[in-house]
């Protein structure tokens, strides 16, 4: 019988976070015969039963719940040794995952992934599309080297790194009535047609900002997708809501008209997190620098935010 190698305790660990044999064999790049081979070999080394199947569904036995906490730790030691390895050698290699929405992807880390590139070409950056709470907790769980989310987030476990503010306005037609608003308030959007995001932080603070007169608003559809939102909006389908560095080009060409919500400004606060217990290898560090310059910032060390390379 063979040992069992490190492609079975990823593959291992694949079902476990997916609770899904099938989903599983997508990610991993093999048919799903095969990985429910792997498990087998798995279990039968171990002499144990690692999953419990219900019809379609999965769940680990307490064999595999303890077995999927050492693997976890078994891999986590394989990667801090090849990081170890990559900085005696001292080219910066690897990969480094981020975990982002769908508007980050679009308008932040193709300019940073470019500068990023040039500086570090050894290094393969990957990118998990995540939403909100979902982007912590792929940091949390070591799933991401890094996220990109809205701020505030409230993790003990998480450095914070804030890297840009904007607001966000009101997105509406350009020859919409309230394109000339200075400022719009919840009693000016009755009797419109409102597209607002599914989920989130943003909506969260646009239910809050929209309380009074909740009840009397007509929203239209939810939406899930940044591009979705402005098309819909410039195909006079309704109002939404959208940060102004997300249309900055359609509202410069006259297309779209971003206007401000009162009574006050709703500020908008976007963050780089990682997990505070991480040792930050050089690609690591080169990539929060470069996030930074991106922004128009610099790094800057002190008691409350401290970058700490591998071995310092």
């Amino acid at each position: 019988m063979n040992s069992m190698d490190l492609d079975q305790l990823h593959t291992f660990l694949e079902i476990v976070r997916l609770k899904s044999f099938s989903k599983a064999a997508q990610t991993c790049y093999r048919t799903q015969p095969a990985i429910s081979a792997q498990v087998r070999q798995l279990e039968q080394e171990l002499n144990t039963t690692l999953f419990e199947r219900f019809g379609t569904r999965i769940s680990l036995t307490i064999a595999g719940r303890i077995f999927a906490e050492h693997a976890e730790q078994i891999l986590a030691l394989r990667r801090k040794a090849q990081d170890a390895i990559n900085e005696l050698e001292k080219v910066p290699r690897g990969e480094l995952v981020i975990a982002a929405n769908e508007a980050t992807c679009i308008y932040v880390l193709p300019g940073v992934f470019a500068e990023f590139k040039k500086q570090f070409p050894n290094v393969q950056l990957l990118v998990d599309r995540s939403y909100g709470t979902r982007v912590v907790q792929a940091v949390l769980d070591n799933l991401a080297d890094f996220g990109i989310t809205q701020l505030p987030v409230q993790e003990k476990k998480l450095q914070v790194v804030k890297i840009h503010s904007d607001e966000i306005n009101l997105l509406v037609p350009a020859e919409h009535r309230l394109a000339s608003y200075v400022r719009v308030s919840p009693n000016d959007l009755l009797g419109e047609a409102l597209l607002l995001p599914k989920s989130g932080t943003t909506r969260a603070r646009l239910n809050a900002w929209l309380d009074p007169v909740l009840e009397d608003l007509h929203i239209s559809m939810e939406l899930d997708s940044t591009e979705m939102i402005k098309r819909f909006v410039m195909a006079s389908l309704g109002i939404s809501f959208l940060a102004a560095s997300h249309c900055r080009e359609e509202v410069a060409a006259g297309k779209l008209a971003s206007v401000p919500l009162g009574p006050e400004p709703m500020a908008r606060r976007v963050g780089l997190i990682y997990r505070r217990d991480k040792s930050l290898s050089k690609a690591a560090l080169g990539f929060i620098q470069v996030t930074l310059d991106h922004a128009g910032n610099e790094i800057g060390v002190s008691s409350n935010q401290r970058l700490r390379a591998s071995g310092s």
